[in-house]
């Protein structure tokens, strides 16, 4: 069987590659914090080819319980696919920002990203495959006023992207960013949808879905000289 995790995997986007992965034949592992129900959903979606992994990604203890006591459930296995999707948002001027708003942001993409990935890597090398998708963010690409938190995290996940990228290659294992524009989620529910689509020389948000198709390719065996990349889906907002 073929193992990806997908932190955050309950909703948005990170419910839509779950999927998308799963119609390529892979056990999804539903990563979730709180909101069971809603990844329950995502695994109905997938129709049962999956398992629900509760953890924070923020919380170095958490992940590694429930990695180490899932390979311990499945001693012949190995996740060769992590897309670390969760992330939050807390906009806000940084003069008005509180400290919690910035390390809760960064916590979440930056050490999550550590905290999940780090683990799960010497499987990969010793299988000489693995697939490393980290989802970034056109706020980390130009920056977005109000975000300085935000653009932190994910210019932080970007530079991350290309070094790890470099280590492991030799490995078979790729690593590269997605750098989605602006998405129809809960994420971007509360925006200025009108004002925002005249920005857009695409003249629209993108979907879930098509952001999910971007990252079934990624993790292809065809897409197995790609890695240290930053792939941007935006509509042709910022290029």
């Amino acid at each position: 069987m073929k193992y990806a995790l997908v932190t955050g995997g309950s909703r948005g986007i990170g419910r839509a590659i779950s999927v998308r992965l799963a119609k390529e034949g892979y056990n999804i592992l539903v990563n979730y914090t709180s909101n069971e129900e809603e990844a329950r959903h995502t695994l109905d979606l997938v129709e049962g080819r999956g398992e629900l992994m509760r953890f924070d990604v923020s919380d170095f203890s958490q992940v590694r319980e429930a990695l180490e006591q899932w390979q311990q459930q499945h001693p012949d296995e190995y996740i060769e696919v992590v897309v670390n999707n969760a992330g939050i948002r807390r906009d806000n001027v940084l003069a008005l920002m509180p400290e919690s708003d910035w390390h809760r942001v960064l916590d979440i993409t930056l050490s999550g990203f550590y905290n999940v990935t780090q683990p799960l890597l010497p499987a990969m090398q010793l299988h000489r495959f693995g697939r490393i998708i980290n989802m970034a963010s056109v706020s980390g690409l130009k920056g977005l006023p109000g975000q300085t938190n935000y653009s932190a995290a994910k210019g932080g996940i970007i530079a991350a992207t290309k070094a790890l990228a470099q280590e492991v290659a030799r490995r078979g294992i790729t690593v590269n960013a997605v750098a989605p524009g602006f998405i129809k989620t809960d994420m971007t529910e509360g925006l200025d949808e009108a004002a925002l689509k005249k920005t857009i020389p695409a003249n629209r948000f993108g979907t879930p879905e098509e952001v999910a198709e971007l990252v079934a390719f990624l993790v292809s065996e065809n897409a197995g000289y790609i890695t240290g990349n930053v792939v941007s889906i935006n509509g042709g907002l910022y290029t």
